[in-house]
């Protein structure tokens, strides 16, 4: 006898297949979990260079004797200092260009005639490399902390305007016109409706900025500075000492990495509405 199924029910292709038949669902690898893997295998493949190569130290030094340098540089405190140092001056470009870019950034998305006035200048000053107008700041400022923070600001500067322009000007018309309608000030509109709805494309820049930060600290010590990550790898390179440049590298890649998470974390912190 068939057995009649109930009207409305559609036929599946898993129905009458036995347990073992059916597809199996695959396992969530964690991003931890592949970060370790793909690490472990550069370090791998590298080791592989040095042994099949032969390469001296001082051409490409092991794995092994980078990470023991590292601990050597960080136990003995000349590490901490100079990564302390681009630390600071990182922060501190950051924190200027940030200030400067979300308060230029509302009067852009606001104000079109300004947008047409100020917009092609600061194209222009995008297509003059930064390591070129370095020499110029020192020179303007001095070569103490504040022509580093001030380069790693020129450096973080545009990626956090751009983002802010274009994540304040998506914000949806009708909402800022529902919120005109209710009598909410200026002030009240950005706080309660722009800046909630453009959080996540703002947060966009300032990855990339956090990022870049780094780099325009770096940038400012290659040109003229005896302190700091970019002035230990100038000082190794002069010595032919590649371990300590492999340890300054992994230091600033570290602290790079650090930046991003930090701003990640803020991001999931701030931008909940996202996952609501």
């Amino acid at each position: 006898m068939v057995r009649q199924q109930p009207l409305g029910y559609i036929a599946s292709p898993k129905d009458g297949a036995s347990a073992e038949q059916r597809p199996r669902e695959r396992p969530v690898v964690p991003p931890s979990a592949g970060l370790a893997v793909s690490l472990l295998l550069a370090l791998l493949i590298w080791q592989a260079i040095v042994v099949l190569r032969d390469y001296p130290a001082f051409i490409l030094p092991a794995p092994g004797l980078v990470f023991s340098r590292l601990i050597a540089e960080w136990s003995g405190g000349t590490l901490p200092y100079h990564t302390m140092l681009t630390l600071v001056e990182s922060l501190g470009g950051f924190g200027l260009a940030l200030a400067v870019s979300l308060a230029l950034g509302y009067l852009l998305a606001h104000a079109r005639q300004l947008e047409r006035v100020l917009a092609p200048q600061l194209a222009a000053t995008q297509a003059i490399p930064v390591v070129a107008v370095a020499p110029l700041i020192i020179l303007w400022v001095g070569s103490d902390i504040r022509s580093k923070v001030l380069v790693a600001a020129l450096v973080t500067f545009f990626p956090i305007l751009s983002s802010t322009v274009v994540a304040l000007r998506g914000v949806p018309r009708e909402l800022l016109e529902m919120a005109k309608i209710s009598g909410a000030n200026r002030r009240q509109t950005l706080w309660h409706v722009e800046l909630p709805l453009a959080l996540p494309g703002i947060f966009g820049g300032v990855k990339s900025g956090l990022a870049l930060a780094t780099t325009g600290a770096v940038v400012g010590e290659f040109v003229g500075a005896r302190d700091g990550l970019g002035a230990l790898i100038n000082i190794s390179r002069g010595l032919f000492d590649t371990p300590l440049m492999f340890v300054a590298l992994i230091s600033l890649a570290g602290l790079t990495l650090v930046f991003y998470l930090v701003a990640v974390l803020l991001e999931r912190a701030l931008v909940r509405w996202e996952t609501t």
